[in-house]
């Protein structure tokens, strides 16, 4: 009978461990925190978003978003529409973004893209609620669907971050919240990748700029761009 209780008490006490171990290791582990990064400004630098730049954004629909204060705002009425800047297009480039998330909130900044094709005939970079996740091809800060971000760095919903992305040649780098996210060459993109039919290699490398409405709320402001 002792032999069977010590059997029956050390079972429990292994129990007891495991679910120790265990729980220890569903605890959240720590994740790099970033900054908002800083507005660029002096020679080269256009503001996007000021009083004659806002109203060259132009969408297929009405009544989709507005601005305020300096600031984009879109409502986030569905279906998808892709919101283009039809005052210049652009090659090489860097462009500063700040954005506003809320919960499982989805946009996007689409770059080199084609009017009348920006989903499969351009880039994007992806902004969208994905607070905490582990990065993916669909994080905040993935080349959608192409590459995946080194760092999920999206802050909580209701918290402004801000994008700064460098385009050269078929060098892409971006950086949220000032951290390098993406370095890439597309030059070695020279198969269909993804969702990409085409080579990324064998897009064009001159485009427009589009933030993507995908039905959900989001806040758009100091969105500088300078040509390289």
């Amino acid at each position: 009978m002792r032999k069977v209780i010590t059997i029956l008490m050390l079972a429990v006490l292994t129990a007891l461990w495991v679910d120790t171990v265990y729980a220890g290791e569903k605890e959240p582990l720590p994740r790099p925190a970033g900054e908002v990064t800083s507005v660029p400004s002096g020679e080269g630098w256009v503001d996007l978003f000021d009083g004659n730049n806002a109203t060259l954004w132009k969408v297929d629909a009405e009544n989709l978003f507005e601005f305020q204060d300096g600031q984009m705002h879109i409502f986030g009425h569905k279906p998808t529409h892709y919101i283009q800047y039809t005052g210049d297009t652009y090659g090489d480039f860097q462009v500063h973004l700040e954005f506003k998330l809320t919960v499982k909130a989805n946009s996007g900044l689409m770059f080199r893209a084609a009017p009348e094709d920006p989903v499969f005939k351009g880039m994007e970079i992806q902004i969208i609620d994905s607070y905490g996740e582990d990065p993916n091809y669909s994080s905040c800060g993935a080349l959608y669907d192409v590459a995946a971000p080194m760092f999920n760095m999206v802050n909580k919903t209701g918290e402004w971050n801000s994008l700064d992305l460098t385009v050269q040649g078929k060098h892409i780098v971006a950086v949220v919240n000032n951290w390098k996210v993406l370095d890439l060459d597309v030059s070695k993109m020279t198969m269909p990748i993804g969702k990409f039919p085409t080579p990324l290699n064998e897009l064009p490398v001159t485009g427009s700029l589009f933030l993507q409405d995908h039905g959900n709320e989001v806040w758009f402001r100091n969105m500088r761009v300078k040509k390289l």
